[in-house]
C-alpha cells in the first residue's frame, strides 16, 4: 500500500491548527512546526469572539441574520481594497467554520454579541470564565498534542523550531528549511504557512517600518513573535505581498498607568464597546460613534489628542458591567481597570460632576430615540447611564493590533507569485494571507479568517497531497485514496471517524480522538525531530506527564513571595503552589508582561480566568518550587 504523503504546516496558532486537523480528518499526515515554545501564536489572545452568519444559535436565538448581510458588511469595512472572492468564502463559509469548532472540539459558542461595523450580532463566544480565542485555540491544541502522542506516525509536532527558507524548484514548493537545537534540518513536502502577521515587526528590516513607518512608534497587542516571518520568506521565492500599508490601529489599548510608555500592551476587548461601554474625553464628552469601524474610532482618538482632549477612558456601567464580569475582573486584576462612583470619575476625569451627568442625560436622549447622535451611533445597549451608577474605568489609546497586508492568495488559499499565478504545493492561511480583509478588518473575524482558511488551506493541501499520490504510485495511491472515507454518526454529534476499508484501520471516538489501525498509516520516512521521549537534539519532549507532577514540599508564605517582584526576581503564586518565573518570562504564550502585572502575589483568580489547571504540570512542572503555606493545593489535572 501507497505511503501517504506528509504536509509541512509552519505556524501553530489557530490557522496553523485548523489547517493540520483538516488534513488529519482527510487522511493525510502532518508535521507542524513552530518557532516558539508554546502552540498558540496571538489567537490565544483574541477576546471578543468568533463570527458566523446563520449559524444554529444565532436561527436559536432568533437572530435575523443573513449571510449576504455579513458579507455586505465585510464588503464595506474592506472599502477600495475589498476582495469579493475572498470575503464570499470568508462569510459563506462561516457558519460552517463556528459549528466545526462545536461539534468536532466541544467548544460552547452560544453567546452571541453585536461589534462595530456589523448590522446583526454575529460574533460567538461560550459561557466559561475564559476569552474566547484562549478556548478556541487550546481546544484544538489539546487535540493536536493528543494526537502526536499516540499516532506519531501521523501527526508530529516541533517546538521550537524557526522556519528559514521555503524551498521551490521552479514554481514548485518543495519543501523548508528551519532551526532546531542549533542545527538546520531540511524537510520535503507541500507547505502550509500559518506564520502570523507583522504587527510586532520592530527588527532590522522591518515591514511596518517600510510600509507604514507612521506606526513604528506605537505599542502593540501582539505578541513578540509577530515579526512578519513568513512574508518575507514567501516574498524571497518571488510570492506576491498585497495591501502591505493595511495595518490596522486598535483604539482600544489598555494603558498600564505603572508604565504607561511600554509597548506591549493588552487589549480591551471590542465586546466592551459592543456591550454598551461609551468613550469619552478629558473633558468628560463623547466624540465619536463607539460601534464604528476601529479605523474610525482609532481617527476620532487622534483627533482628540491633536486638540488636547487626552487621555480618553472607556466607561462601563453597572449593567454591562455585570454582563462583562470576566473581562473586567481580568482587567482589574491586571490594574489595568478600576471601579469607582460616579463622583469618583469625575474626579478621575477632571471635570465637574454636571458635566459628566450632562453627558450622560444626552447619551440617554440618543439611545431612547429623543434625539439624533451626531456621532452617528445606532445600535445601544445597557442605558441608561447615570452618576449615581457604579462603573468600570479604563484608560485607552490606539495600539498596533493587524495586519490586513499580506501575502497574495486565491479563494482555494494558493499562494500566488508576481503574475497572480500558484505556485504548486504552497498554501498560506491566517493573517499572512493578504487581500482577505480588505483595508479594515472587523472585529470577531482574525478568529474567523483563521478558520475559514486554515480549513480551505487544509483541504486544498491534502486534495494536492492525494493528487500527486495518484501520478506518482498509479494503481497503489488510487487503490489508497478509494478507501479512505470520512462518517459522521448524526447519533452522536461530535464525532467523526476517518476509515480505510479492508481493516486498514481507523481513527475515532471523542472528537474524531485516536484510534487503531496506525500500522496502515504509516508516515514517510522524515530525518524531521519528532515529538516522542527521547533526549538526544533530533527529538522534542513532550509535554510532562501528568501524573509523574509533584508538588516540591518546601514552604512559602504569600508575605515570602511578595518580596520576589522584580522582573529579575519573580515570583507568582497560583491554586496553592508557588512558581518562580524569573527566568522563565520569554517561554510564556502570553509575554512577559503578562507575568510583570503578578509579580508577587497570588494570581489565582486571574490564571482561571486565562487557563486549564493542567497548563502547570503539562509545560511549566520546572518553574514549581514549592507550596503556599496554610493554603491548600487547588490545581486539578
Amino acid at each position: 500500500m501507497a505511503e501517504t504523503p506528509k504536509c509541512i504546516v509552519v505556524g501553530a496558532g489557530l490557522s496553523g491548527l485548523s489547517a493540520a486537523h483538516t488534513i488529519y480528518l482527510a487522511g493525510g499526515n502532518v508535521l507542524l512546526l513552530d518557532k516558539n515554545n508554546f502552540m498558540g501564536g496571538n489567537s490565544t489572545k483574541a477576546t471578543s469572539g468568533i463570527n458566523g452568519a446563520l449559524t444554529r444559535t444565532q436561527v436559536d436565538l432568533k437572530i435575523a441574520d443573513s449571510v449576504k448581510q455579513f458579507y455586505d458588511d465585510t464588503l464595506k469595512s474592506a472599502r477600495d481594497k475589498a476582495r469579493p472572492d475572498l470575503i464570499k468564502v470568508l462569510t459563506y463559509k462561516s457558519a460552517a467554520a463556528v459549528e466545526w469548532l462545536q461539534d468536532v472540539f466541544n467548544l460552547d459558542l452560544t453567546l452571541v454579541s453585536r461589534l462595530g461595523g456589523h448590522s446583526q450580532p454575529r460574533t460567538h463566544r461560550g459561557h466559561d470564565a475564559k476569552f474566547p480565542g484562549m478556548a478556541i485555540t487550546y481546544a484544538l491544541m489539546q487535540r493536536f498534542e493528543e494526537l502526536a502522542e499516540t499516532e506519531p506516525e501521523r501527526m508530529q509536532l516541533v517546538k521550537k523550531a524557526k522556519v528559514t527558507k521555503v524551498h521551490k524548484e521552479g514554481n514548485l514548493a518543495t519543501g523548508v528549511t528551519y532551526e532546531f537545537n542549533g542545527e538546520e534540518v531540511t524537510v520535503n513536502g507541500p507547505v502550509v504557512l500559518a506564520t502570523g502577521g507583522y504587527a510586532a515587526d520592530f527588527t532590522s528590516d522591518s515591514l511596518l517600518k517600510k510600509h507604514r513607518p507612521d506606526t513604528f512608534d506605537l505599542a502593540t497587542t501582539n505578541g513578540v513573535h509577530a515579526t512578519g516571518d513568513g512574508h518575507k520568506m514567501l516574498m524571497s521565492i518571488g510570492a506576491n505581498p498585497v495591501d502591505m500599508d493595511k495595518v490596522q490601529v486598535h483604539p482600544t489599548g489598555l494603558v498600564d498607568p505603572k508604565d504607561p510608555g511600554s509597548k506591549w500592551k493588552f487589549l480591551a476587548a471590542e465586546a466592551l464597546r459592543g456591550e454598551g461601554g461609551i468613550l469619552l474625553n478629558s473633558k468628560g464628552q463623547r466624540f465619536a460613534d463607539e460601534l464604528g469601524h476601529r479605523d474610525y474610532v482609532s481617527g476620532k482618538e487622534w483627533e482628540q489628542k491633536e486638540q488636547g482632549n487626552w487621555p480618553v477612558r472607556l466607561i462601563l456601567n453597572s449593567k454591562a458591567s455585570n454582563i462583562l464580569d470576566f473581562h473586567t475582573r481580568h482587567y482589574s486584576g491586571r490594574g489595568l481597570m478600576k471601579k469607582m462612583s460616579g463622583k469618583e470619575l469625575a474626579k478621575e476625569i477632571g471635570c465637574s460632576e454636571k458635566t459628566l451627568q450632562d453627558s450622560f442625560v444626552d447619551y440617554n436622549a440618543i439611545a431612547d430615540g429623543k434625539k439624533k447622535d451626531p456621532e452617528g451611533k445606532k445600535f445601544f445597549h445597557n442605558t441608561p447611564f447615570d452618576i449615581s451608577d457604579t462603573f468600570h474605568v479604563s484608560v485607552m489609546e490606539p495600539v498596533l493590533h493587524f495586519t490586513m497586508g499580506g501575502i497574495e492568495i486565491n479563494d482555494k488559499a494558493q499562494c500566488l507569485n508576481g503574475e497572480g499565478k500558484p505556485f504548486d504545493g504552497l498554501f498560506v492561511c491566517g493573517e499572512l494571507a493578504g487581500g482577505v480583509h480588505g483595508a479594515n478588518r472587523l472585529g470577531g473575524s482574525s478568529l474567523l479568517g483563521c478558520v475559514v482558511y486554515g480549513r480551505v488551506a487544509g483541504e486544498s493541501a491534502a486534495k494536492y497531497m492525494f493528487q500527486q499520490a495518484l501520478k506518482s504510485s498509479g494503481g497503489a495511491a488510487s487503490s489508497r485514496l478509494g478507501q479512505i472515507s470520512l462518517h459522521i454518526d448524526p447519533s452522536q454529534p461530535g464525532k467523526l471517524s476517518v476509515e480505510w476499508s479492508q481493516g486498514a484501520g481507523s481513527s475515532s471516538g471523542g472528537a474524531f480522538g485516536p484510534g487503531s489501525g496506525k500500522a496502515a498509516q504509516q508516515s514517510q520516512t522524515s530525518t524531521a525531530p519528532v515529538m516522542g521521549k527521547g533526549t538526544d537534539p533530533g527529538q522534542v519532549q513532550k509535554p510532562n506527564d501528568l501524573k509523574d507532577f509533584k508538588v516540591p514540599e518546601k514552604e512559602y508564605s504569600l508575605e515570602e513571595v511578595a518580596k520576589h517582584n522584580k522582573k529579575e526576581d519573580l515570583w507568582i503564586a497560583v491554586k496553592g503552589v508557588v512558581m518562580d518565573v524569573t527566568n522563565w518570562v520569554d517561554e510564556h504564550p502570553g509575554g512577559p508582561t503578562a507575568l510583570f502585572s503578578h509579580m508577587g502575589r497570588d494570581a489565582s483568580e486571574e490564571f482561571e480566568m486565562l487557563h486549564d489547571d493542567e497548563v502547570i504540570p503539562k509545560y511549566a512542572s520546572s518553574i514549581v518550587i514549592g507550596r503556599v503555606k496554610g493554603q491548600e493545593i487547588k490545581l486539578e489535572y
